[in-house]
């Protein structure tokens, strides 16, 4: 049929740009869990300050001991809460990354190319990963939050499953 021929010039569908993390390289899962432990350190530190806080306290009144160690605990569960995500949603060079993250430098692009924001970061951070594979794995013996964070190590794209639900990758630089 005259109508169905290429045009001339070898006319080709265009070449998609790519999306956030193709042609990165991936971070291996060492990185990551060096990351979440560094992460985990850095939230200890407040922990064991506000313990001294609140033994010290004690000495002088088991009431003020009480009121003091309820609202740290609270204060801590929402500094611990935002951490993560108010940190992966800077803008510029940081975005994507604690400070473990970038301590051992790792970010989280996903996958649609779009910066991380405070929403996603929450989303990824505090409801996948914290309540989907932390609380609700944990009542299946724990093994869904295992699976999650062993993941990696047989995947391709050295994923974790909470990376997959939310369609993200984690990249060096």
């Amino acid at each position: 049929m005259p109508g169905s021929e290429a045009p001339p010039g070898g006319w080709q569908q265009p070449i998609a740009a790519p999306s956030g993390w193709e042609g990165r390289p991936l971070a291996g899962w060492g990185s990551r869990v060096g990351a979440a432990l560094l992460d985990g350190l850095i939230l200890l530190v407040p922990v064991v300050v506000l313990i001294v806080i609140v033994v010290v306290i004690a000495a002088g009144s088991d009431v003020g001991a009480a009121v003091t160690a309820v609202i740290f605990f609270l204060a801590y569960v929402l500094a611990a809460l935002f951490y993560a995500p108010v940190l992966m949603g800077r803008a510029g060079e940081r975005n994507g990354q604690t400070w473990g993250k970038q301590a051992v430098g790792i970010r989280v692009v996903r996958d649609t190319g779009q910066p991380v924001d405070i929403g996603y970061g929450m989303l990824r951070e505090f409801v996948v990963k914290n309540l989907l594979f932390g609380v609700v794995g944990s009542w299946i013996v724990g093994i869904p939050t295992l699976l999650n964070y062993l993941w990696p190590l047989w995947d391709d794209e050295n994923r974790c499953l909470h990376d997959m639900l939310v369609k993200s990758h984690v990249v060096r630089g």
